[in-house]
């Protein structure tokens, strides 16, 4: 079998978000967030779960370290949780929430792991929602002032800053689609969220720049690259508005200065103002990054559909395999991705901030957990990133998702991600499964074999 290499400086890790790992959602002076208050609301989540305990990583840190350790995770990407450090998203800070995040980048950097920290991965002040939230054009504000306590905080020991998670999920799927927090379904709203969000990116990269850090700062967008199912020109019309919404409206803005014409023009003729922005908004959102987080889970395959307000619908192939999101497993995607990017948007450091699976994962007789497809579905796709590198793509690192079974948000724990098996059961015992023994192999080894 021959072996695949990856370059010398290429980084390994995993990663994680606050509100499905961390619990103690009321300790310690944390405020309410928009999922402390979704979750709470009966029938918005499978199983009513909730994010009040999660993994107890807040009280366990120390141990999942040491597991991170174990594995040699090169780097490890978390999230901040913005109510911990400001309980009103504004205003008093609570330094025990600033205690918790330092005292976690000690352990990692003791540990020899390079921290790379997430300011938003979705769990906004609900005190901030209840002023309008993402909506509110002043929220952009508030969250540039809470990117700069963190770089004055912690600048100084986490090199690598992301300032947003997956806007479009943040925008859409939280209030077009109304599946998450805070649940609306409303497409102005949704729109008037998205240039809000990215509009908070450009001044927390600002801030940034301003505070001196030696340190990057960049944004992660999730991204499917999409494929026409066939190659008449109805579904050609389908495919570039798929990726109009879907990768476009987040792509562009940060790294071109404009929103997809085609798009806004559909915007324009369908409501009289799609959302409110201001004269050099575009220029703020588009200051330069250091580099581009991208998550990568499945493609999309489209055909035209008229009936459809954008032109497309999703279609899914017969003779594929599924992950247990009924998410498509096709690795070449990724590849195809990673060179999109490199060809149209930038020559900058790529990283892959997220990639993993769900599958329906059982502790064995032996005590073990052998996710054999999630092994495939990595090793797979980690041949697929190799194949970008050798193709010119300045992809830079690989984080896994998810370090450990988590809340899986509209899911609950009803869906398992995790390279780190999480016994919810008896009193949350972790367990390295088998995908969690492939990626330590793959780190001392920088490559696998194929």
């Amino acid at each position: 079998m021959a072996k695949i290499i990856f370059p010398e400086d290429f980084e390994w890790g995993a990663a994680t978000a606050s509100y499905q790992i961390e619990g103690a959602y009321n300790e310690d002076g944390k405020g309410e967030s928009i999922w402390d208050r979704f979750t709470h609301q009966k029938g918005n989540i499978v199983n009513n779960d909730t994010g009040d305990v999660a993994c107890d990583h807040y009280h366990r840190y120390q141990e999942d370290v040491e597991l991170m350790k174990e594995l040699g995770l090169d780097s490890y990407r978390f999230s901040i949780a913005w109510p911990r450090i400001l309980p009103a998203g504004k205003g008093k800070i609570n330094q025990k929430g600033i205690d918790f995040y330092k005292s976690l980048v000690d352990q990692l950097l003791k540990a020899g792991i390079e921290p790379s920290a997430t300011l938003y991965h979705w769990d906004l002040p609900q005190k901030l929602q209840d002023n309008g939230g993402w909506e509110n054009r002043d929220t952009a504000k508030y969250f540039d002032e809470y990117a700069q306590i963190m770089y004055r905080e912690l600048g100084d020991l986490i090199p690598r800053w992301i300032t947003h998670n997956e806007p479009m999920v943040v925008s859409m799927v939280g209030n077009l689609w109304g599946e998450h927090a805070p649940g609306f379904k409303d497409y102005q709203k949704a729109l008037q969220v998205a240039h809000n969000v990215l509009l908070s990116h450009g001044m927390a990269v600002k801030s940034f720049r301003e505070s001196g850090i030696d340190g990057e700062v960049g944004i992660t967008i999730n991204l499917n690259h999409v494929y026409p199912d066939s190659d008449s020109r109805e579904d050609q019309i389908a495919k570039d508005y798929c990726d109009a919404f879907n990768n476009r409206w987040f792509l562009d803005p940060v790294l071109k200065g404009k929103y997809p014409e085609k798009l806004m023009d559909l915007y324009q003729n369908k409501f009289d103002k799609p959302f409110e922005m201001e004269a050099g908004d575009l220029k703020i959102i588009s200051r330069e990054i250091d580099f581009l987080g991208i998550n990568y889970y499945s493609r999309a395959l489209v055909e035209y559909d008229e009936s459809e307000f954008l032109n497309f619908k999703s279609i899914k192939p017969e003779d594929s395999d599924y992950t247990a999101m009924d998410w498509e497993v096709y690795p070449q995607g990724l590849t195809d991705l990673l060179k999109r990017l490199d060809q149209e948007y930038t020559k900058k450091p790529i990283f892959i901030t997220e990639n993993g699976a769900a599958y329906d994962d059982q502790i064995a007789e032996d005590g073990r957990v052998h996710d054999q497809k999630r092994v495939e579905y990595l090793e797979k796709h980690f041949q697929a990133a190799h194949q970008a590198i050798e193709e010119g793509v300045n992809l830079a690192g690989y984080y896994v998702w998810s370090l450990m079974d988590n809340f899986e948000w509209a899911f609950g724990y009803d869906k398992r991600f995790g390279i780190i098996y999480i016994d919810y059961e008896n009193n949350q015992k972790r367990i390295l499964k088998d995908s969690a023994l492939l990626l330590k192999d793959v780190i001392e080894k920088n490559g696998l074999e194929k």
